[in-house]
Protein backbone atom coordinates (compact mmCIF):
# COMPACT_ATOMS: atom_id res chain seq x y z
CA UNK A 1 0.00 0.00 0.00
CA UNK A 2 0.81 3.72 -0.88
CA UNK A 3 0.79 5.42 2.02
CA UNK A 4 2.82 8.61 0.61
CA UNK A 5 -0.18 9.58 -1.72
CA UNK A 6 -2.62 8.91 1.27
CA UNK A 7 -5.85 11.90 1.48
CA UNK A 8 -5.44 11.34 5.39
CA UNK A 9 -5.28 14.60 7.30
CA UNK A 10 -1.92 16.01 8.38
CA UNK A 11 -3.52 18.16 11.11
CA UNK A 12 -5.89 17.10 14.23
CA UNK A 13 -9.31 16.09 13.01
CA UNK A 14 -12.46 15.82 14.87
CA UNK A 15 -14.16 12.72 13.48
CA UNK A 16 -17.66 11.43 14.62
CA UNK A 17 -18.07 8.61 16.27
CA UNK A 18 -20.98 7.05 15.68
CA UNK A 19 -19.10 6.77 12.07
CA UNK A 20 -16.21 5.00 13.93
CA UNK A 21 -18.06 2.77 15.28
CA UNK A 22 -20.05 1.68 12.69
CA UNK A 23 -18.40 -1.51 10.90
CA UNK A 24 -17.89 -3.14 14.42
CA UNK A 25 -20.75 -1.59 16.89
CA UNK A 26 -18.05 -1.17 19.43
CA UNK A 27 -16.07 1.93 19.43
CA UNK A 28 -13.24 0.32 21.37
CA UNK A 29 -12.84 -2.24 19.20
CA UNK A 30 -13.00 -0.49 16.19
CA UNK A 31 -9.86 2.09 18.24
CA UNK A 32 -7.96 -1.08 18.57
CA UNK A 33 -8.28 -1.83 15.07
CA UNK A 34 -7.20 1.60 13.98
CA UNK A 35 -4.14 0.95 16.19
CA UNK A 36 -3.17 -1.83 14.85
CA UNK A 37 -3.08 -0.43 11.52
CA UNK A 38 -1.70 2.05 12.85
CA UNK A 39 1.58 0.35 14.05
CA UNK A 40 1.42 -1.08 10.97
CA UNK A 41 1.92 1.71 8.74
CA UNK A 42 4.37 3.22 11.06
CA UNK A 43 6.51 -0.10 11.03
CA UNK A 44 6.15 0.26 6.97
CA UNK A 45 7.04 3.90 6.73
CA UNK A 46 9.91 3.62 9.43
CA UNK A 47 11.66 0.97 7.37
CA UNK A 48 10.83 2.39 4.22
CA UNK A 49 12.97 5.86 5.51
CA UNK A 50 16.12 3.44 7.24
CA UNK A 51 16.36 1.94 3.88
CA UNK A 52 16.35 5.24 1.84
CA UNK A 53 18.50 6.75 4.65
CA UNK A 54 20.97 4.01 4.20
CA UNK A 55 21.67 4.70 0.44
CA UNK A 56 23.16 8.09 1.17
CA UNK A 57 25.29 6.91 4.77
CA UNK A 58 29.02 7.49 5.07
CA UNK A 59 30.27 6.04 7.60
CA UNK A 60 34.02 7.15 9.49
CA UNK A 61 36.23 5.96 11.93
CA UNK A 62 35.68 8.79 13.78
CA UNK A 63 32.27 10.10 15.83
CA UNK A 64 33.38 13.41 16.13
CA UNK A 65 32.97 13.96 12.61
CA UNK A 66 29.50 14.89 11.57
CA UNK A 67 28.24 14.35 8.05
CA UNK A 68 25.34 16.50 6.47
CA UNK A 69 23.91 15.54 3.30
CA UNK A 70 21.32 17.20 1.84
CA UNK A 71 19.43 14.40 0.06
CA UNK A 72 19.24 12.74 3.56
CA UNK A 73 18.11 16.09 4.67
CA UNK A 74 15.25 16.32 2.27
CA UNK A 75 14.24 12.48 2.80
CA UNK A 76 13.60 13.42 6.19
CA UNK A 77 11.84 16.66 5.49
CA UNK A 78 9.29 14.46 2.77
CA UNK A 79 8.68 11.70 5.44
CA UNK A 80 8.37 14.20 8.74
CA UNK A 81 5.76 16.13 5.95
CA UNK A 82 3.86 12.78 5.66
CA UNK A 83 0.64 12.27 7.70
CA UNK A 84 0.51 10.50 10.95
CA UNK A 85 0.19 6.32 10.55
CA UNK A 86 -2.84 7.12 13.07
CA UNK A 87 -4.41 9.49 10.39
CA UNK A 88 -3.78 7.22 7.90
CA UNK A 89 -5.18 4.32 9.43
CA UNK A 90 -8.90 6.40 10.26
CA UNK A 91 -8.65 7.42 6.66
CA UNK A 92 -8.47 3.54 5.38
CA UNK A 93 -10.90 2.96 8.27
CA UNK A 94 -13.23 5.13 7.45
CA UNK A 95 -12.78 4.11 3.51
CA UNK A 96 -13.71 0.43 4.81
CA UNK A 97 -10.04 -0.52 3.63
CA UNK A 98 -9.07 -2.20 6.84
CA UNK A 99 -9.90 -6.10 6.85
CA UNK A 100 -10.31 -7.41 10.25
CA UNK A 101 -12.52 -10.34 11.66
CA UNK A 102 -13.07 -12.14 15.19
CA UNK A 103 -11.02 -15.27 15.25
CA UNK A 104 -13.76 -17.17 17.57
CA UNK A 105 -16.74 -16.32 14.73
CA UNK A 106 -14.07 -17.96 11.84
CA UNK A 107 -13.81 -20.83 13.71
CA UNK A 108 -16.83 -22.68 13.41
Amino acid sequence: MDHKNSTAATSTVTYDKNQIEAPTENIYEAITIIAKRAEQISTDLKSELVEKLEEFATYSDSLDEVFENKEQIEVSKFYERLPKSTAIAVQEWIENRIYHRKPEETQE
